[in-house]
């Protein structure tokens, strides 16, 4: 892991640029600047993943979602450059650099831009810094970051239902592999087309909500495609992770399943019979494929389809986000859909279901290196979220 101050990122220089872009689309390199939450103090420390586990809340000050709102839209003015994390060459966590000096974004028609309050990271945005899907990637240098929660700041003259000063969240990327933006979410404004988006929750603040988007889709997607429904049994393999977390609680809340299975290690079995398992599985003491029932539906959300479909019913599905794939399991890459978002947003604000944020988290924006390093190890629970953005 690379070390870093967290106030200061190291020393950097990226390669120099084979292309010219445009003065909109530029990225500048320099030496980095210290970087300070906005107005020299930290305004979120997040405490819903304890909460969520039963344990007693965190007593670190946190200042309110309302208050993060208000700080983004007091922005009268969209600055040209913004501070941004980018990497000019594929390769290892050492290769993402701060840079005080990106161009903003411009905003298309059917786009809006949005200050952004924090972001997410998910197993995606490693694999493609690693340069694991590069023949269909953006240009580089590229911002990375897939889930994004903040402000609207400005409105393309397409876009119908959205305005300055909404709080939304969503996945800014419509299709995960193909084409991702080069302007993500690790920066102080990124654009998003507006069917991507939905409003952001009314109960939940700018951490849970930027944690949500491309692990909620995923879960809701998945479970789509097996055309799972209620009275059906389900069994969902690293039921603690980003999209498990949110699997579990949509099978058992939103499509009413008869009976959840999950596997875990044994420090988070309580947070699977929290979020609505009603099985809960040390997967260091037992093995799954030893249980004495089968499930309608597999979802392996950790890269185990040789196992998963020994557990499987005759006709059933086995979803598998990851590894090798042995039928009758499937793979697909998530589409973002601002409408899954909006489906959802009633389960989410009447508590039905839950965000789960990683409680190492949120991590400073001077620490993105740090979060990467720590997502990839795959011990996190729930989500890795950044905040506070500058």
């Amino acid at each position: 892991m690379m070390s870093m101050s967290t106030t200061t990122p190291p020393p950097h220089l990226l390669h120099s640029l084979s292309s010219p872009l445009t003065r909109c689309h530029r990225l500048s390199f320099h030496a980095p600047l210290p970087i300070f939450p906005a107005n020299g103090r930290r305004i979120l420390v997040h405490s819903t993943a304890r909460a969520v586990w039963g344990h007693p809340a965190s007593l670190r000050v946190s200042a309110s979602s309302q208050a993060m709102a208000a700080e983004a839209s007091a922005v009268t003015s969209v600055p040209a450059d913004m501070k941004a994390w980018v990497y000019g060459e594929y390769g290892g966590v050492d290769v993402l650099k701060f840079d005080p000096k990106v161009g903003v974004p411009e905003v298309k028609e059917d786009q809006v831009l949005i200050k952004v309050v924090a972001a997410a990271l998910n197993p995606v945005d490693g694999k493609r810094r690693q340069g694991k899907f590069k023949a269909t990637d953006s240009p580089l240098p590229t911002v990375p970051g897939y889930d994004v929660a903040g402000v609207v700041v400005k409105v393309g003259g397409q876009v119908k239902d959205l305005k300055v000063g909404d709080e939304v969240y969503g996945n800014i990327n419509e299709k995960a592999l193909d084409g991702p933006k080069q302007f993500g979410s690790f920066a102080e404004y990124t654009a998003v087309e507006e069917k991507l988006l939905a409003l952001k929750p009314k109960n939940i603040d700018f951490v849970q909500a930027a944690g949500l988007p491309l692990a909620i889709e995923t879960a809701y997607e998945g479970l789509e495609k097996t055309g799972f429904s209620a009275g059906k049994s389900i069994l969902v393999l690293n039921g603690s992770g980003g999209v498990g977390s949110l699997v579990i609680q949509l099978a058992k809340h939103v499509f009413g399943a008869s009976r959840v299975a999950a596997t875990s290690g044994p420090r988070n079995l309580e947070l699977l019979r929290s979020l609505g398992a009603d099985l809960a599985i040390d997967y260091t003491k037992e093995n799954f494929e030893d249980l004495p029932e089968k499930f309608d539906v597999v979802y392996d959300a950790i890269g185990q389809c040789d196992r998963a479909v020994k557990v499987v019913k005759e006709g059933g599905s086995v979803v598998a986000l990851t590894g090798a794939v042995v039928a009758p399991g499937f793979r697909f890459v998530v589409t973002s859909n601002g409408e899954v978002l909006k489906k959802l947003n009633p389960y989410l604000e009447s508590g039905k279901v839950k965000p789960v944020v990683d409680p190492k988290g949120p991590f400073p924006f001077a620490q993105v290196a740090e979060a990467f390093a720590y997502i990839e190890t795959n011990r996190a629970v729930g989500k890795v979220v950044i905040h506070p953005i500058p």
